[in-house]
């Protein structure tokens, strides 16, 4: 028996393979299967199951994709309806691959549907459990995804303290808890960076496995602090129950067609149609952008971000690339989470094309925490902005600057004065610019985003705030 952890960096989630005997098992897949199908052939073996720990809001799954290229059997936990055809597992119930088997755990919670999966070897013995969103690595999901009318957080709250007591915790402390995320995710609140750990050792530092937590204690812990789920999250669980209208292969080859400079224009002047820039921080800042454009890059969170900041998953969309060989990459993050409708990038990657007609650039400006510091205390700083989370903000920040967080920054635009130049910081650099470029967007001219962000600051003269522990904040 084999198992292999595979990690998507920009959403912070894990799939398995599962491999005994010439048979296996995908858990959790993203929408491009290719990868999986490759992994069974260069072991010679037969995807048998596809097994999904719930319906997934952060991405759209591959399931049905995965199943039609395989003939591997969907299985969800009980509770789960799809419009497509899958296997509704029972509590308890047993899986047969090759020489092992795989034992459904119902833990609602999460959702209703959510259920973990126990790996018991060829020996019968128990050495994994994937927990899906039912037990992250420092954390527990999160309970307001699946709320209804007769379902409230509390009710969902309790359902996830009587799973983790009654099917995780009773397994064996040497037992290795493989999640389906871990730290960056928006599907718990405070997830560590581990990947895997013993169940053991989660008992012992996992606030929410304490021996002597009451319900109600959990119930209190587990919905306090919880942001708003990004819009996208709901739009993506409907489409991981019904099927996404188009597959992977589709969108990546109507999205990956290079567009001349003229088409390009062309498109970007239609208001059904955004452009938004996915080249590096220094390509951006160096060479500018074409007007209009939102600067979201491949370099960081950049599926998270385009899900949260662009309201419509239906939006269609051209792109800007560093060269052409990232087309694929930026089409396969934009359908992770549901994006369906790139329509193509620019020719050639990069602006040239765009410059060679003549056309004109919009350029951010840029400029160093000590630059910043320098005109800060000369007073000729007009206005400047953290969009930090609040969070982060209020552990510790700049003195005299504004938060303004950029989950939110679409409500707050017009609150911003297009005569006034802005100067924008957030951690190390990434949000900070994804914010100078919607606010150039906006129509905002003098935009300066501050390199190095909070990180770099703080290694200056400027006044700052007493630090509070962010696990106070909780």
């Amino acid at each position: 028996m084999k198992i292999e952890q595979l990690f998507t960096g920009c959403l912070a989630e894990m799939a398995y393979y599962i491999e005994s005997n010439g048979e296996a098992a995908i858990v959790d897949p993203l929408r491009e299967t290719d990868p999986y199908v490759k992994m069974a052939e260069k072991d010679g073996a037969k995807i048998k199951y596809i097994f999904l720990t719930h319906f997934h809001a952060d991405f759209v799954s591959g399931q049905v994709d995965l199943a039609n290229k395989t003939g591997a059997k969907i299985v969800f936990g009980p509770n789960a309806k799809t419009e497509y055809d899958v296997h509704v597992g029972k509590d308890g119930e047993e899986f047969p691959l090759g020489d092992i088997k795989i034992k459904l755990l119902h833990t609602p919670g999460h959702t209703m549907e959510s259920s973990s999966y126990l790996i018991i070897d060829e020996k019968g013995n128990t050495p994994y459990v994937l927990t899906g969103d039912c037990l992250f690595i420092g954390d527990v999901g999160r309970p307001d995804l699946a709320v209804k009318s007769d379902l409230t957080q509390a009710d969902l709250a309790g359902h996830l303290y009587d799973s983790l007591r009654n099917k995780i915790m009773p397994l064996p402390d040497d037992i290795i808890v493989y999640p389906g995320h871990g730290a960056g995710s928006a599907c718990g609140k405070n997830m560590s960076s581990d990947t895997f750990d013993t169940l053991g050792n989660q008992k012992r530092t996992n606030y929410a496995l304490r021996a002597d937590m009451t319900k109600d204690e959990f119930i209190k812990e587990v919905t306090t602090g919880l942001k708003t789920p990004p819009q996208y999250f709901p739009l993506n669980v409907q489409l991981n129950k019904t099927g996404a209208d188009k597959t992977y292969d589709e969108i990546v080859d109507k999205g990956t067609t290079p567009l001349g400079a003229e088409e390009f224009l062309k498109l970007s002047e239609r208001k059904d149609i955004m452009v938004i820039d996915t080249r590096s921080k220094a390509s951006y800042t160096e060479s500018g952008t074409v007007p209009g454009a939102w600067w979201i890059g491949l370099d960081g969170s950049f599926a998270p971000w385009v899900g949260a900041l662009v309201v419509d998953i239906h939006q269609k969309v051209i792109f800007i690339v560093d060269d052409e060989a990232k087309a694929h990459e930026a089409v396969t993050r934009f359908s992770r989470i549901g994006f369906d409708n790139t329509i193509g990038y620019l020719a050639g990657g990069g602006v040239a094309d765009w410059v060679a007609h003549g056309y004109p650039l919009d350029k951010v400006g840029s400029v160093s925490a000590a630059g910043f510091e320098k005109k800060f205390l000369n007073g000729e700083v007009q206005e400047a902005l953290d969009v930090r989370k609040e969070s982060e903000y209020v552990s510790e920040h700049i003195k005299d600057i504004e938060n303004f967080p950029l989950d939110t920054i679409k409500e707050n635009l017009d609150k911003l004065d297009p005569k006034k130049e802005y100067y924008v910081h957030c951690a190390s650099g990434y949000r900070s610019l994804i914010a100078a470029s919607i606010m150039k967007a906006h129509g905002i001219e003098n935009v300066v985003d501050i390199r190095g962000g909070f990180k770099d600051l703080k290694e200056t003269d400027l006044p700052k705030t007493e630090y509070v522990c962010p696990s106070t904040l909780l």
